[in-house]
C-alpha cells in the first residue's frame, strides 16, 4: 500500500519535471491533496504516514496532472484566499493576488479619514476588491463594472457568498463608459501588461488568465489614460483613485497622471519593495468635463 506521503513526493517530482519551481511545487502539491481528500492542513500533517484513502490515488492523479500542464492551482481548486476571505475563481477572471491587498488597505484609510458612502471598482474581476470593501464597510454602496460579462457572473457569486449583493451593484462597461453616478472613492486593478511582455508571461497566466483583463495595449497604460480620463468626471472633490500597475510603470503612471490632471499623493509598494499602487486625488477646481 502507498501511504499519502508517498503519492505526495511522487507528485512534486512530476511537477518540478513538469518546470514548476521546487520551491512552488510542494505547497502546490499539499493543497492539490487535501482538496482531493477534503482535510485541512492539520489533519493532512497527522495522517501523512498512513495508508492513502481508496479513490485519492485516481482523483489526485487528475489534479497533477492539469497543474503539470501549468493551469494554476487557484482554478484547479476554484477558489484563491484574498483579505482571509475565499473567493471564486475561473478561467473568465484574474486570480487575486496578495500585491492587489493594498488597494483594500488604501480604501480603509481612506474611509476611516472621509466621506465614504460610494466607491466604484473599475475592472472588478472575480469581485474579490467590491466585495472585499463592502464586507469591510458596512455601510457603503459599491458600483463594481467589467467588460466581461462572464467575470460578472463570477463576481456576482462572490458578492452572494458574502451576502453583499445588496450593496455590490455590477455593470457591464468599458472602464467607466456606462457610469454616471459620482463616488467619493474609485479602485481599480486595470489591465497593465503591455502587449510585447507576453512572451515574457509564466504559463499559468498567458494560457489560463483572461487577456482581456491582463493586457492594457502596446504600452500597458493605455486602459490606465481613459480611467484617469473618465474617473475625473466621477469622483467626489474630496476623493480618491486608487490603482495598481505593473514593474516599472511608476514614472509613466505618474507622468500620465499629471498629464490627465490629477495629483500624485503617494505610491505604495509591495512586500518586495515594488511599487505597485497609486494613490490619486483631483486639484482643487471641482470636477474636470474636459479629455
Amino acid at each position: 500500500m502507498t501511504t499519502v506521503a508517498e503519492r505526495l513526493a511522487d507528485a512534486r517530482a512530476r511537477l518540478e519535471a513538469a518546470g514548476i519551481p521546487g520551491a512552488d511545487a510542494p505547497l502546490d502539491v499539499e493543497v492539490l491533496a487535501r482538496h482531493a481528500l477534503g482535510w485541512d492542513r492539520a489533519r493532512l500533517l497527522v495522517h501523512a504516514h498512513e495508508n492513502e484513502p481508496p479513490d485519492f490515488a485516481s482523483a489526485f492523479a487528475g489534479l497533477i496532472s492539469r497543474r503539470a500542464q501549468r493551469e494554476p492551482v487557484a482554478q484547479i481548486v476554484g477558489v484563491r484566499e484574498f483579505w482571509e476571505r475565499d473567493f471564486e475563481v475561473t478561467a473568465d477572471v484574474l486570480v487575486p493576488r496578495p500585491e492587489t491587498e493594498i488597494i483594500i488597505e488604501e480604501a480603509l484609510a481612506f474611509a476611516r479619514e472621509q466621506t465614504c458612502a460610494r466607491v466604484m471598482d473599475v475592472g472588478t474581476g472575480s469581485g474579490c476588491l467590491a466585495v472585499t470593501i463592502a464586507c469591510e464597510l458596512a455601510d457603503v454602496h459599491i458600483v463594481a463594472t467589467d467588460v466581461s460579462a462572464a467575470a460578472l457572473a463570477v463576481a456576482r457569486r462572490n458578492a452572494r457568498r458574502y451576502h453583499v449583493e445588496d450593496r455590490v451593484t455590477l455593470i457591464r462597461s468599458d472602464v467607466l463608459t456606462d457610469v454616471t453616478d459620482v463616488a467619493d472613492l474609485i479602485v481599480s486593478n486595470p489591465p497593465y501588461v503591455p502587449e510585447a511582455d507576453a512572451s515574457a508571461m509564466q504559463p499559468e497566466v498567458l494560457r489560463y488568465e483572461p487577456h482581456v483583463a491582463l493586457f492594457g495595449g502596446a504600452t500597458g497604460l493605455e486602459v490606465m489614460h481613459r480611467l484617469f480620463v473618465q474617473a475625473r468626471d466621477r469622483l467626489a472633490d474630496h476623493g480618491r483613485l486608487v490603482v495598481e500597475f505593473g514593474f516599472g510603470q511608476a514614472a509613466g503612471v505618474s507622468n500620465l497622471a499629471h498629464e490627465t490632471g490629477w495629483c500624485v499623493e503617494r505610491i505604495r509598494e509591495d512586500l518586495q519593495g515594488i511599487p505597485r499602487t497609486v494613490v490619486l486625488s483631483r486639484p482643487s477646481g471641482g470636477r474636470r468635463r474636459d479629455g
